[in-house]
C-alpha cells in the first residue's frame, strides 16, 4: 500500500491572531504577542508574562451551554478543527467510521480544573470541601479524552479518537500519529493538532519553581529570546492549531488545496533525566535522521528548520548541537528560526502551531524570524534568522520539538510535485 498524506486544512487560534491570516501577519512581520499576564493578578510570581489568545467563545458559535461545559482549551480545538475543516474544502463524501481525530495536549483541561478547585475550597481557605458546589461538568475536566471526543461530535467523526500527551511534543506526535493512520489505511481523512490554555496560577507556579520561565518582566513583549546570549527562559502560552489530513490521491482528485506532505516522522526519548538535556543533542538528532530518511530527503534538501528555540539556556544549546550532528555541514547553511520568540511556548499545543508556521512559510515563500535575537552566543552560532523575515522559496521544511520527560520529535514537511497552491 502506497498511501501518502497530504495536509489539506489548517485552523489556529495564537496569541496575536485568531485565525491563519492574522497568525501568518504577525509571524511575518515579526511581531511578539507576549503580554503581562492579564487572566489573574500575577504580582506574587516570579514570571509575569504569557502569551495570551484573545478568544471569544461566544464570536466563534459556541453556545452558553458549550461554554460552561468545554474547558477553555477544548473551545480552542473545537474552533480550530471547524476553520480546517472550512479551509479544506468540507470533503462531504468520506463515511464517519472512516474520518479520525488525534489530539494532543500536555495540560489538558487545566483552566477549568483550577477554578473548580478555588470554587469548592473557597480560593484554598477550606481543607473540607462541600460536593454540592461541584460542577456538573467535572467528569469532562478530568477525563483528558473527552477533549478529542468533542471535536468528533462537532466534525461528525465516528473512527479512531485519541489522545496524546506527552509534553511539549503533543503538538508534533499527534500529527505523526495521524499520518500514520492515513497510510496504514485505518482512516481517509483525520483532524489533528493540538491545545492547551495552562495560563493559571498553578501552571505559573509550577514553571517559577523550577526557574523555567522568564523573570524578564518590565519588558513583556522582548521577554522570548531563544538563541539570543541574553535568553533566560521560556515565556508560557496558550494556543491551538488543527489540521486536516487525507490521502494524496484522493485530495488530488478532488482538487484540493494541498499546503505540504507529511513526508517523515520521527520520536525518541533520551531516557536520561525528567527535565535535564545533554549537550550532545544525540537523541533530537536521532528523531531527525529517522524522519530524514522515512521522508526519503537528505539534510541538504532542507530548505528551512522551524526550531524547538524555547529560550532556556539548555534548550538552545542542546538544539544548536543537535542540528550540528544531523544535518552536518548544511546546518551552517539552512536558515532556521524559533516563533516562539514571537508567539511564546504554549505547551502540548505549540508543535501543531509550530507545523501551521512551516506550511504558510512554505505557501508564501518567506522564513519567519527570531524575533528578539540581538545579542550572539557563541553556543550558538548557527543562521537562527534574527529579527526579520526572510525570502525564500521551501520545498522541503523540517520541525522538530523537545519536552519535558526527554521526548525529541521531528517531521519534515514536503511540497508533493504537480499540486495547485
Amino acid at each position: 500500500m502506497n498511501r501518502r498524506a497530504v495536509i489539506t486544512g489548517i485552523g489556529v487560534r495564537s496569541p496575536g491572531g485568531v485565525g491563519q491570516e492574522k497568525f501568518w501577519d504577525l509571524l511575518s512581520a515579526g511581531r511578539t504577542a507576549t503580554r503581562t499576564i492579564s487572566f489573574f493578578d500575577p504580582a506574587a510570581f516570579r514570571s509575569q508574562v504569557a502569551g495570551e489568545v484573545d478568544f471569544d467563545a461566544e464570536a466563534e458559535g459556541f453556545t452558553p451551554r458549550e461554554i460552561r461545559k468545554m474547558d477553555r482549551a477544548t473551545q480552542f480545538a473545537v474552533a480550530c478543527a471547524k476553520e480546517a475543516l472550512a479551509d479544506s474544502g468540507s470533503p462531504s463524501d468520506v463515511a464517519p467510521h472512516r474520518l479520525g481525530v488525534c489530539l494532543g495536549s500536555a495540560v489538558a483541561s487545566a483552566t477549568s480544573l483550577e477554578n473548580e478547585y478555588l470554587v469548592l475550597s473557597d480560593s484554598g481557605a477550606a481543607w473540607e470541601v462541600d460536593p454540592g458546589y461541584l460542577s456538573p461538568h467535572m467528569f469532562d475536566y478530568l477525563s483528558p479524552g473527552v477533549m478529542p471526543a468533542e471535536v468528533a461530535w462537532a466534525v461528525g467523526a465516528e473512527g479512531p479518537v485519541t489522545m496524546v500527551s506527552d509534553g511539549c511534543t503533543s503538538g508534533l506526535d499527534s500529527v505523526g500519529y495521524a499520518a500514520q493512520l492515513i497510510r496504514e489505511g485505518t482512516v481517509d481523512l483525520a483532524l489533528a493538532g493540538a491545545t492547551d490554555t495552562p495560563i493559571t496560577p498553578i501552571v505559573v507556579a509550577c514553571f517559577d519553581a523550577i526557574k523555567a520561565t522568564t523573570p524578564r518582566n518590565d519588558t513583556p513583549e522582548q521577554a522570548s529570546r531563544p538563541f539570543d546570549g541574553t535568553r533566560n527562559g521560556f515565556v508560557l502560552a496558550e494556543g491551538a492549531a488543527m489540521f486536516v489530513i487525507e490521502e494524496y490521491e484522493a485530495a488530488k482528485a478532488r482538487g484540493a488545496q494541498i499546503y505540504a506532505e507529511i513526508g517523515g516522522y520521527a520520536t525518541r526519548c533520551n531516557a536520561y533525566h525528567m527535565t535535564g538535556l545533554k549537550k550532545d543533542g544525540r537523541e533530537m538528532a536521532e528523531a531527525i535522521r529517522v524522519a530524514l530518511d522515512e521522508a526519503k530527503t537528505n539534510p541538504g534538501e532542507i530548505d528551512y528548520v522551524n526550531a524547538h528555540g524555547s529560550g532556556t539556556k539548555q534548550n538552545d544549546r542542546h538544539e544548536t548541537a543537535a542540528f550540528k550532528r544531523s544535518l552536518g555541514e548544511h546546518a551552517r547553511n539552512v536558515p532556521i528560526s524559533s516563533i516562539k520568540s514571537m508567539v511564546g511556548h504554549s505547551l502540548g499545543a505549540i508543535g501543531s502551531i509550530e507545523i501551521a508556521a512551516c506550511l504558510l512559510a512554505m505557501r508564501h515563500s518567506l522564513v519567519p524570524p527570531t524575533a528578539n535575537l540581538h545579542e550572539t552566543d557563541p553556543e550558538c552560532d548557527l543562521d537562527y534568522v534574527p529579527v526579520q523575515a526572510r525570502e525564500k522559496k521551501l520545498g522541503a521544511v523540517l520541525t522538530v520539538g523537545s519536552g519535558f520527560g526527554g521526548f525529541q520529535s521531528a517531521m519534515v514537511l514536503r511540497k508533493p510535485e504537480g499540486v495547485r497552491e
